[in-house]
C-alpha cells in the first residue's frame, strides 16, 4: 500500500514538476503570478469583447489572434471568449501601466486603468503564444495555460537610449527597435540627435544644420539625418506602442555638427575649439570628446538655442526635451545651462539634462540622467539612472569584445552587470540603457550591443528589485531566444544563457547549426 501511494505521488510529482517547467516565460517578470493546472483552447472562431474605452486597444489584440488562423467574431462580454475591459476603480493600485490578466479553460480577460495598462496586458499575452507568433503566423493548434496575473511597472521610465549622431539610423531601424523595446515593456527611446561628427533632426529655420552637418558621420559610419516629417511619424508609430520619443540636441558641448553650418557660433579664430581637430565647414570624422563648444559670450547662440528648442518642442508631443550638457567645462557653463533649462520651460517642455547640469541652480523640475554618479548637484531633482558601468552598451557583452569601449568599466559590460544594478536614490524615476555609436556602424552591430542587454533593462525597470533573481532571470531568457530570431534580431549570444535557437538539421545530422 505504501508502494502504491508512493508511487502515485512521485507520478504526479513529475508530472506537475515538467508542467512548472514548460511554462512560458515571462519578461518583465509580472508582479504577482499565479499558475493554475487547466489550459485555454482557441476555437476555430473566436469571439471578443472590448467595451468603448478599450476600442484603441482592441487593434492589438486582432492582430494578435490573426496569427492563430482562427476566425473572429465580436459578442457580448458575457458570451465573448476574450474581453478587453476599461476599469478606473484599477488606477489607484496598478496606475496607468498596471494590468490584470485572467486566463482559464473557457475565457481570457485583461483589465486595466488605462489603454496603456491594456496594451500590455495584450503583450503579456503575445508572450504566452508560441515564439512562432512572431513570425506572423502560427503553423500549428496550441493551448496557453491558464494564469492570473496582477502586473505594474516599479519605475516610470523605462528608456533606451540610442546615440544616432555619430552613426544614423534611419527610419525604419527605430521603427524595428520602437516595436522590440514595447514587446518588453520599455516605455522612453532617447534620440541623441546631434553630436560633433552629425546633425540628425531638420530645423528649418535653420536649415545648414542637416544640410551640412546631416551629410558627416564617424569615420566609417553612416550620415543621413530625419526630417520633421519621419519624426513626427516615428512619434505616431511610437505613441501606438506606449514608447515616447525623447529628443536629445546636445549643448553647449558636443557642438561641432552645428559649428560646420554655421561658424557663427564659434569665437573668433574658433578659440572655442580646443584642440582644434577639424575647422567649418570641414567634417570631423573622430572620436574624441570635449573638444568643441558654443562661443556662449555671443548672443547669436542664444537666438540659435532659443529656435532650436521651439522648433523641437512644437514638433515633439511628448513632454520632455534633453538638453545634453556633458563634458565641458567652461566659465559660462552654468549660466549657459540654466538658460537653456528656462527657455525648455519656456516652450512648454521639462527640461532632462546629463547630471553635469545639476552643478548650476536649474529648476526643481529639472530631470537629471545619471552617467557617472560622481557629479556634485546643487539641486535636488529627479533621477534617470543611465550608470555607466550598468548601462553603457557600448561596452562589451563579453571583456574584449571587438569594436567595443572598457574607459567605464575594463570588463566590458555584462548581461548581469545590468541586471544587477538596483538604485538607492529615492529621486529615481527610471533607468535607461545608452548606446553611443563611435564604434557601431551597423544595423545588425547595433542589434549586437542593445540585446539582450537591452531586456535586462526592462525587468530592471519594471520589476521589484526584491523579486529580481539572474539564475531564474536568464532561464526565462534563453526560451526568448526563438522569439528573438523569429522578430529578426541579431542579438548577442551571451554564453552563460541557455539559448534555445540552436537547431539540428536534417533527420539523419547530428552536426549543430
Amino acid at each position: 500500500m505504501k508502494r502504491s501511494f508512493f508511487s502515485v505521488f512521485l507520478v504526479a510529482f513529475i508530472f506537475i514538476g515538467a508542467y512548472a517547467q514548460d511554462k512560458p516565460a515571462i519578461i518583465p517578470m509580472p508582479s504577482k503570478i499565479e499558475w493554475k493546472n487547466s489550459e485555454f483552447q482557441f476555437p476555430s472562431t473566436i469571439t471578443f469583447y472590448a467595451d468603448a474605452r478599450a476600442e484603441e486597444s482592441l487593434k492589438w489584440l486582432k492582430a494578435l489572434l490573426n496569427t492563430t488562423g482562427s476566425e473572429f467574431e465580436k459578442a457580448s462580454e458575457e458570451e465573448a471568449k476574450i474581453s478587453l475591459k476599461i476599469n478606473k476603480d484599477l488606477s489607484s493600485s496598478l496606475g496607468n501601466e498596471g494590468y490584470q490578466l485572467k486566463v482559464t479553460s473557457e475565457k481570457i480577460t485583461i483589465e486595466a486603468a488605462d489603454n496603456a495598462g491594456l496594451f500590455y496586458g495584450i503583450t503579456t499575452l503575445r508572450q504566452l503564444f508560441p515564439a512562432e507568433v512572431e513570425s506572423g503566423k502560427i503553423g500549428s493548434a496550441f493551448n496557453i495555460p491558464a494564469v492570473n496575473i496582477s502586473d505594474k511597472p516599479y519605475y516610470e521610465w523605462r528608456g533606451s537610449m540610442l546615440d544616432v549622431a555619430r552613426s544614423f539610423f534611419d527610419l525604419d531601424y527605430l521603427k524595428k527597435h520602437v516595436d522590440r523595446m514595447a514587446l518588453y515593456k520599455l516605455n522612453r527611446f532617447h534620440l541623441h540627435l546631434s553630436d560633433d561628427q552629425g546633425w540628425r533632426i531638420e530645423i528649418k529655420k535653420w536649415p545648414k544644420l542637416t544640410e551640412i552637418g546631416g551629410q558627416s558621420a564617424v569615420k566609417n559610419g553612416r550620415a543621413g539625418f530625419l526630417t520633421q516629417k519621419e519624426y513626427k511619424e516615428l512619434q505616431a508609430y511610437a505613441k501606438e506602442r506606449n514608447v515616447m520619443i525623447i529628443p536629445e540636441v546636445d549643448m553647449p558641448g558636443h557642438t561641432y555638427a552645428a559649428l560646420q553650418g554655421y561658424p557663427e557660433l564659434s569665437c573668433e579664430n574658433f578659440e572655442n575649439l580646443d584642440p582644434i581637430r577639424a575647422t567649418p565647414p570641414a567634417p570631423f570624422h573622430g572620436t574624441e570628446v570635449g573638444w568643441s563648444k558654443f562661443c556662449m559670450e555671443k548672443p547669436v547662440v542664444y537666438d540659435f538655442v532659443n529656435d532650436v528648442i521651439a522648433e523641437l518642442a512644437k514638433i515633439t508631443d511628448g513632454p520632455y526635451l534633453h538638453i545634453g550638457g556633458d563634458e565641458i567645462e567652461d566659465e559660462h557653463y552654468k549660466e549657459f545651462v540654466v538658460k537653456a533649462e528656462k527657455i525648455v520651460r519656456e516652450n512648454g517642455k521639462t527640461a532632462i539634462g546629463w547630471e553635469e547640469v545639476t552643478q548650476a541652480k536649474v529648476d526643481d523640475s529639472f530631470i537629471s540622467q545619471r552617467w557617472t554618479g560622481t557629479t556634485k548637484s546643487v539641486v535636488d531633482t529627479r533621477i534617470i539612472e543611465s550608470i555607466c558601468k550598468n548601462f553603457y552598451l557600448d561596452h562589451g557583452n563579453i571583456p574584449d569584445q571587438p569594436n567595443t569601449y572598457s574607459w567605464c568599466k575594463k570588463d566590458g559590460v555584462s548581461l548581469k552587470n545590468v541586471y544587477d544594478f538596483v538604485s538607492e536614490n529615492k529621486k529615481a524615476i527610471g533607468v535607461e540603457g545608452a548606446l553611443w555609436t563611435e564604434l557601431v556602424h551597423s544595423d545588425a552591430t547595433a542589434d549586437d550591443r542593445l540585446w539582450p542587454r537591452s531586456i535586462a533593462v526592462a525587468e530592471v525597470g519594471w520589476s521589484s528589485p526584491k523579486k529580481k533573481d539572474y539564475t531564474e532571470f536568464v532561464k526565462r531568457l534563453g526560451i526568448h531566444g526563438k522569439r528573438l530570431v523569429y522578430m529578426g534580431v541579431n542579438f548577442y549570444k551571451t554564453p552563460d544563457v541557455p539559448w534555445n535557437t540552436t537547431k539540428i538539421k536534417g533527420v539523419f545530422s547530428t552536426v549543430e547549426k
